[in-house]
């Protein structure tokens, strides 16, 4: 499994309307842990999913996440068999990608706004594919995975609509060394998600 947020992150809350459906026909095969340093897409364009964050505006950046999530939901949208089916036993479902996706955007909302009301914190870590088997992501419902995604892309989105003036020079670390200020953690961050959605849809930007 391929994602550009290394398991270095942190925690986030668990999904209220996205429970287990034992019903689901997902794999529980274990995702191999991705280990990548994915910083380096703040300075060169992504050859997969083609986004160049470096070039993103970070007053584009809230725009950008409501595109996302919206492009999400309609991703949940489609036959349920088959957003649980993986392409390879290695590789997530639709449904798992979207689970990330929604948790994401919670764990950046916890970091953004731990560096706006924190002197450069450092970041609780979160394991993603730790999570993705604790949460069952495979076994959650896609409407409600939709909703509790939209919600979270709205969240984010309008914290970062907030954000103003020398708070976007304010800084956070990661525990692997990273250190981001707010304007490159949004450059970073919208990166994710639109991998992710490349990796679902094959759709370049």
């Amino acid at each position: 499994m391929t994602s550009p947020e290394s398991a270095a992150a942190a925690s986030v809350p668990k999904s209220a309307a996205g429970g287990a459906d034992t019903a689901g026909t997902a794999s529980t095969e274990a995702i191999v842990p991705d280990t990548k340093d994915w910083t380096w897409v703040l300075e060169r364009a992504c050859p997969d999913c083609g986004l160049d964050s470096a070039a993103v505006d970070r007053d584009a950046v809230p725009g950008l996440i409501r595109a996302n999530a919206d492009a999400w939901v309609a991703v949940l949208g489609g036959d349920e068999d088959a957003l649980r089916r993986r392409p390879r036993p290695e590789v997530w479902s639709d449904l798992e990608y979207a689970c990330h996706v929604r948790d994401v955007f919670r764990l950046f909302h916890v970091r953004l706004n731990l560096m706006l009301d924190q002197d450069g914190p450092d970041f609780p870590n979160w394991d993603q594919d730790e999570t993705a088997v604790a949460e069952r992501y495979g076994e959650q419902r896609p409407s409600a995975v939709a909703a509790d995604l939209a919600e979270a892309g709205r969240i984010l989105a309008d914290a970062f609509e907030r954000v103003a003036g020398e708070q976007w020079q304010r800084t956070g670390n990661r525990s692997d060394g990273a250190r981001f200020t707010v304007e490159s953690f949004s450059r970073y961050l919208v990166h994710d998600p639109v991998h992710h959605l490349y990796d679902v849809t094959g759709a370049r930007v």
